[in-house]
């Protein structure tokens, strides 16, 4: 069965990229995981769930779905990472600059992934959530 994470943390990178993941996070991650560019973020994966995507964006493909040109990009984005014995996983320079990810950080649980985002950012887009869209989504049977 797959994992689903919630929750909001917030973090800090320290110089070297490293981000200390939450606790109720880590055991996910004992045999490593992949971490790729997302939607103005970037997104830590489990071994599984990266294995489900790829397994999902081959299937898409077949099916004429999905551009090769796109699966391409999001699995070379991609990146093996192992976590410390402090619990830390280092992110790449690259991908800290794609999703502009320095000092202060969000981690946030995403259903089957974590969604690591600038701390500013995400800050903004929470002010910006209307709360009549989450209340209807959540009384008129979207959710």
């Amino acid at each position: 069965m797959a994992v689903v994470f919630v929750g909001t943390h917030e973090r800090a990178l320290d110089d070297k990229g490293r981000l200390v993941l939450p606790a109720k996070f880590r055991s996910h991650f004992s045999d490593g995981g992949y971490i790729s560019k997302g939607r103005g973020c970037v997104d830590l994966h489990t071994v599984e769930g990266f294995e489900e995507m790829a397994s999902r964006l081959t299937e898409q493909m077949k099916a004429k779905e999905l551009d090769v040109r796109v699966a391409s990009q999001v699995m070379a984005s991609a990146e093996e990472v192992r976590l410390d014995a402090q619990g830390r996983v280092t992110l790449s320079l690259r991908l800290r600059e794609f999703a502009s990810l320095e000092g202060e950080v969000a981690v946030c649980g995403f259903n089957e992934r974590i969604s690591i985002w600038n701390a500013t950012e995400w800050a903004s887009m929470e002010d910006d959530l209307d709360p009549s869209v989450v209340e209807a989504l959540w009384h008129g049977g979207g959710i």
